[in-house]
């Protein structure tokens, strides 16, 4: 009697766990405080009855699919989002929409736009160093190096497509200024201050083959601009647009063999000098998101930050008058400003862990991609979108980035850093900066300072 009482006794008990019920309680956490996994769950397991079951059990492993991808978004959006404090500055883009709908004052929206799209751009280099932890060291670079990009590139696609040439001109070749003298400075700087003891070391041949990169890239902007005003052209304006085009595919070409130069056949020439030295943090480098997670952040952030860079781009001239502040300025140094804020973080980031490779390859690295993909290829789309970009960037501007590669050149000959060589390069931008601001460009009438 006693075996047909167990018996009878187990049968409810596996009729209310089939329908569900039990108190409301799943199976699940029916055996949850016992040290062994139940026999009934056992038995389940084997004889797969868990995918052939429906009803309550069904609807367990739908809610705990659902609690899982809840967490996993939750989680994903705490360290994008909330983990940082330059994040609350996110809503300023959302604002910027807001008075552009509003009130239409150029010079708040073209403000809050710079202040919103700040945070996206540093995000954005954060998704992709995540990214990096999967794709590998090499391939991790050029992933850092084209999305940091990303910001300035999209802002220069939308100024090209409404005809502002100049505005494309001057913001890459700020671009190229602010990475080679602040964001390299500022690398420098803070990290010979924590290791004020001694000089820093970085590998000297990979900087040596950038400096040459950028003396290329010199001598194309170069010879467009000495044809123009030494009236040299066979045909006056043609000639000059043709052989900008010519000189751009030519740079591009170049630029193609220099990704196989350092990522297949010379890839030993960009180890770090002191990678022995730091194995230890390496170690305890570990990615904070999934491969997945950092691609659709990657598109998100990419989306966010075209819709605010066509924001941005229509309320410059606005902005130029409204502030009193010629567009070369805002071009040349604003703009960039934002837009490397991502290289920005991260040099200063790896050359306070002395890793000063790094921090090399992501500033210079980032003027050598722009310099030598970056304008070309604008030049390249103008061409199919029918616009007149050319390699012109006027005698001013392209005196200004010959003396800056020359400075940068002769700063990274012997392959050491330390804080006073940081410091010569902020001294040096604030320079440029204060050049561009009482600069008038002669070729458009918007940078002329406006009348009383």
């Amino acid at each position: 009697m006693a075996n047909t009482g167990d018996k009878h006794q187990r049968m409810v008990v596996l009729s209310h766990l089939e329908m569900g019920s039990l108190d409301g309680r799943s199976e699940h956490e029916l055996f949850e405080d016992e040290s062994l996994e139940s026999p009934m769950a056992l038995s389940r397991k084997a004889n797969g009855l868990d995918s052939v079951q429906h009803g309550s059990f069904s609807g367990v492993q739908r809610v705990w699919t659902i609690k899982y991808i809840s967490s996993r978004l939750f989680r994903s959006l705490r360290i994008v989002v909330f983990s940082t404090k330059i994040n609350l500055l996110m809503p300023f883009g959302p604002l910027a929409i807001l008075v552009h709908n509003l009130s239409g004052h150029h010079g708040w929206v073209f403000f809050l736009c710079l202040l919103g799209i700040t945070p996206l751009a540093e995000r954005l280099g954060y998704a992709t160093e995540q990214l990096a932890f999967f794709t590998g060291a090499t391939v991790g670079g050029l992933l850092n190096a084209t999305f940091g990009n990303a910001t300035e590139l999209i802002i220069s696609i939308y100024a090209l497509k409404n005809g502002m040439i100049r505005v494309v001109q001057q913001s890459l070749l700020g671009s190229i200024l602010s990475n080679m003298l602040l964001v390299l400075g500022c690398a420098f700087f803070s990290g010979g201050i924590v290791f004020y003891k001694k000089d820093q070391v970085f590998n000297k041949a990979a900087a040596v083959v950038n400096s040459g990169l950028l003396l290329m890239a010199v001598m194309g902007l170069l010879f467009p601009a000495v044809l123009h005003y030494t009236h040299t052209e066979v045909h006056f304006g043609k000639s000059e647009l043709a052989l900008s085009r010519f000189s751009s595919c030519i740079m591009l070409v170049a630029y193609a063999s220099y990704l196989v130069f350092q990522l297949k056949s010379h890839n030993n020439l960009y180890d770090p000098v002191n990678e022995g030295t730091d194995e230890g943090s390496d170690d305890e480098e570990v990615p904070e998101i999934s491969q997945w997670e950092a691609i659709i952040w990657l598109a998100i952030l990419t989306s966010w930050i075209s819709f605010l860079s066509e924001y941005l781009v229509g309320a410059i001239q606005g902005a130029s008058v409204a502030w009193k502040m010629p567009v070369a300025f805002i071009s040349v140094i604003l703009l960039p400003i934002v837009g490397n804020a991502a290289e920005h973080a991260s040099a200063i980031m790896f050359a306070m862990k002395d890793k000063l490779d790094i921090s090399l390859g992501v500033a210079i690295g980032s003027s050598t991609q722009i310099s030598m993909f970056g304008i070309p290829f604008c030049v390249i789309v103008g061409w199919i979108m029918g616009r007149p970009m050319d390699l012109n960037f006027q005698l001013f501007e392209t005196a200004t980035l010959f003396i800056t590669v020359l400075v940068v050149a002769f700063m990274l000959q012997d392959g050491t850093s330390n804080y006073f060589k940081g410091l010569m390069l902020i001294l040096c931008y604030l320079i440029v900066a204060a050049s561009f601001f009482v600069h008038v460009d002669p070729t458009t009438i918007e940078d002329k300072p406006p009348q009383p």
